[in-house]
């Protein structure tokens, strides 16, 4: 496994539950944890590939009814280590990336309301989020002594205060900018 390549082990974590398809991946990916981590089919394909020579996984024929094939990867038992020695490692990078806050970082070049313009659109995408992750939160609910569930239901509870805390920054950074508290309604 690559140093430090964080895809294989969400890959390998998606992969302890049940075999999946690349796509299937992309879309667990896409659904179920997005709103922390984001993978493409061009960084899921080569780690796949890289993890199969390493042992960590293998791909197993699936034939459907349809009669199409199916490439389905299952994890090995040294990809199950592989997982758990990450998990019981204590040193995590937490780093966050949001081109939003570049964009505002940035802004001063611009008129103000180009500033509003990217936070009222980070504010519509959190809102979106936000609701997404209240139905997951009330579905969890439902099964939460099953496995795993407790796991999901804190990793969206967090999502949910961040998103909320997200949407409280927005309101006041726009009435600061709408304030124009260093004196001008426009800067530049």
């Amino acid at each position: 496994m690559a140093k430090d390549r964080k895809i294989d082990l969400v890959i390998l974590g998606l992969l302890s539950h049940e075999d999946l398809t690349g796509y299937d991946i992309k879309k667990q990916i896409d659904s179920g944890i997005s709103f922390f981590w984001k993978g493409n089919f061009g960084s899921i394909y080569p780690a796949l590939n890289e993890m199969e020579k390493s042992g960590l996984v293998k791909k197993k024929q699936d034939k459907k009814s349809s009669g199409r094939e199916k490439i389905l990867y299952h994890i090995t038992n040294d990809g199950k280590k592989a997982l758990q020695e990450w998990l019981r490692e204590e040193r995590v990078s937490n780093d966050l990336k949001y081109e939003t806050l570049l964009k505002i970082y940035f802004g001063g070049g611009e008129d103000r309301s180009v500033t509003l313009r990217n936070i009222e659109v980070f504010e519509n995408q959190v809102k979106e989020e936000l609701q997404i992750l209240k139905i997951y939160k009330e579905n969890l609910e439902k099964v939460i002594e099953e496995k795993d569930h407790i796991n999901y239901y804190l990793t969206v509870t967090f999502g949910i205060d961040t998103c909320e805390t997200y949407l409280k920054w927005c309101v006041k950074a726009k009435k600061l900018l709408r304030s124009g508290s260093d004196g001008s309604k426009n800067k530049r």
